[in-house]
């Protein structure tokens, strides 16, 4: 059986921390995912997806991914239920995530970054080699390989967050 999940997209609040009797951190939290199709008006949709995050893993969230903060989450869906106080069955669905990556620097989030990339312009790699007959190029270990290349233009329409 597989139940594997992985979700880009940013935070709706910050993580909400709290501990259980027995001292082991969770963390819950809501991450907007951007459909990858706009609707009938071109506007597009997100799902707001609930999420659980524990121990150590939970702690490092809630200091680090505020609200708005773009995240890489994986981890598996989880369907519980429980009875409400009107005595009626509620299921939930949420992610159970094993692991969370920030996707952005803080100064990129806050405004610091018009949102293009441009590689560094370093050397290019170049072949030291005297034998003419090895064609294989020998890359120094600060060579950048994709430098020299014009910027990647992309809107952000087509971006799937």
């Amino acid at each position: 059986m597989i139940n594997n999940v992985v979700l880009v997209g940013r935070l709706v609040r910050d993580p909400e921390l709290r501990y259980t009797p027995s001292n082991v951190a969770v963390a819950t939290f809501t991450v907007a995912v951007n459909r990858r199709f706009k609707n009938a008006n071109g506007e597009r949709e997100a799902d707001f997806i609930n999420c659980v995050i524990w121990r150590q893993s939970a702690e490092n969230l809630a200091n680090w991914a505020k609200k708005g903060a773009l995240i890489g989450v994986t981890g598996s869906i989880q369907v519980r239920n429980y009875e409400n106080q009107q005595g009626q069955r509620v299921y939930v669905t949420e992610v159970i995530a094993d692991n969370f990556q920030m996707l952005e620097s803080r100064q990129t989030r806050e405004g610091g970054n018009t949102g293009s990339y441009s590689a560094p312009q370093q050397n290019r790699p170049t072949n030291t080699s005297n034998n003419s007959t090895n064609s294989t190029p020998n890359f120094s270990r600060d060579a950048d390989p994709f430098a020299g290349g014009s910027p990647m233009e992309i809107s952000d329409d087509d971006l799937p967050f």
